[in-house]
């Protein structure tokens, strides 16, 4: 129980921070800066409600992911982010997918009765995921790929695009694809590249002046390290 308040203390913490961050911002921006949209708001709800339910291997986490992806992409929109608006769609397509996976892996919550003369009968809620490991060689070969292929998204997006921010667009956008596909697949050392891409997600917006996207990933950076440790819980 202990455990769930933590939980549910952690999410209000972000969703403090997301509105305080909004409503400090709007009340401080000079005539020059470009007012905030409510629309920012919205989707930094969404991302904290869904990142806090990724942490606790929760697959209701795919209903708030659907939402956020759709805002976020909007904002992206506006900014003249390429790369975050192709990761997006990317996204959202593979959390189609997602839902299939992470169902195949739930593991039931809950207590196990046993009736004379049947099978043993679990009471609880099949919400949370059982979690799997990568070999360290299998890792670093991803990292190094990673890095690779986001300095050429760079490049391109330098090259071919007026995106705005194309070297910070491309290395918060390549690691994420990665990312993603070992969160479907339910590896947790996905944590490890999530808190790399937050960490310059917030540099990235916040040369682009949204004070609700920085609070957003800098929760996020928190949360990647708390969905470390629960996602360590969960695989035992």
């Amino acid at each position: 129980m202990r455990g769930k308040w933590f939980d549910y203390g952690f999410l209000a913490c972000g969703l403090f921070i997301q509105i305080a961050t909004f409503i400090i911002a709007s009340t401080h921006l000079s005539p020059l800066d470009p007012p905030l949209s409510i629309i920012s708001l919205i989707s930094g709800l969404l991302g904290i409600c869904s990142v806090c339910l990724t942490a606790q291997g929760n697959i209701l986490t795919f209903v708030f992911g659907f939402a956020q992806v759709i805002t976020y992409t909007y904002l992206c929109w506006e900014q003249r982010f390429y790369g975050e608006i192709a990761i997006n769609a990317y996204y959202f397509v593979t959390m189609i997918y997602g839902v299939h996976v992470w169902r195949g892996r739930m593991k039931v919550k809950g207590e196990r009765t046993k009736v004379k003369g049947e099978r043993t009968k679990v009471k609880g809620d099949r919400f949370e995921v059982s979690p799997r490991s990568l070999k360290v060689v299998t890792l670093i070969l991803i990292g190094v790929g990673t890095v690779f292929f986001s300095w050429l998204g760079g490049v391109g997006l330098a090259a071919w695009t007026d995106d705005t921010q194309p070297y910070l667009d491309a290395f918060t956008t390549v690691p994420a694809l990665v990312a993603q596909v070992l969160m479907i697949l339910v590896y947790r050392e996905h944590w490890f590249i999530w808190l790399a891409v937050d960490m310059l997600s917030v540099v990235l917006w916040l040369r682009a002046g949204d004070y609700c996207m920085v609070a957003q990933y800098a929760f996020w950076c928190a949360n990647c390290l708390y969905g470390l440790k629960r996602w360590s819980l969960l695989s035992h």
